[in-house]
């Protein structure tokens, strides 16, 4: 069962704490981790992009010259691909890029994540990230008195509008809620930062 230490918002060290040998030490599973990935970053496509064929510009209706006779080489129409002003040819039009997982594949590849953290001993609990009023400098302030350098994913437990607000401005730094995580977040950010509280929260949602 991994132990990590449980610091306050000063630093300092206040206890430990158990971590959850079903989420934090499982076997990593490269396969689903790849997949979930894969499909997460393919759904933040919007699929909008489209460009006109040579039948959707406007104009070319007529043929620029006769077949033969001119020297040059025939034409049918000034919208042929080849044309200034002309159709795109095998351009992209919308479609949707959508890819589904099934759940179990999810929960192997966030239970994988967390535990690649563990392994990597990324994780590090806080005991009451909250915010007193918006400002950024207190939050920086403790993260870098808990050791974190560059960039983090801080997992509150609830969502507090005035800590979500505070850690806005910090570059590299994304806030999110126990129950709301994903594994590309997890894996995009070299530290994840636990509220204790929502340590509770994960291993209530996420257990079997």
């Amino acid at each position: 069962m991994p132990v990590v230490k449980v610091y306050d918002m000063t630093g300092a060290v206040t206890g430990e704490v158990n971590l959850s040998s079903e989420l934090f030490g499982a076997e990593i599973n490269a396969t689903a981790l790849h997949t979930v990935v894969k499909a997460y970053l393919a759904n933040q496509r919007q699929g909008t992009q489209s460009t006109l064929t040579r039948a959707e510009v406007s104009g070319g209706g007529r043929k620029p010259w006769r077949q033969k006779g001119t020297g040059r080489a025939r034409q049918g129409s000034t919208r042929a691909p080849q044309w200034k002003h002309g159709g795109v040819a095998l351009g992209p039009k919308p479609r949707c890029y959508r890819i589904s997982v099934n759940k179990k594949v999810k929960r192997i590849a966030l239970v994988s994540a967390l535990s690649a953290k563990a392994n990597e001993n990324a994780i590090i609990v806080v005991d009451g990230i909250a915010a007193s009023e918006f400002k950024t400098r207190p939050m920086v302030k403790m993260l870098n008195a808990i050791g974190v350098e560059k960039k983090a994913l801080v997992v509150l437990p609830t969502a507090d509008k005035m800590t979500i607000k505070s850690f806005a401005n910090i570059p590299g730094v994304l806030t999110t809620q126990a129950n709301l995580l994903n594994v590309y977040d997890i894996l995009n950010h070299g530290k994840l930062v636990i509220d204790k509280s929502a340590l509770t929260t994960i291993e209530e949602v996420y257990s079997k």
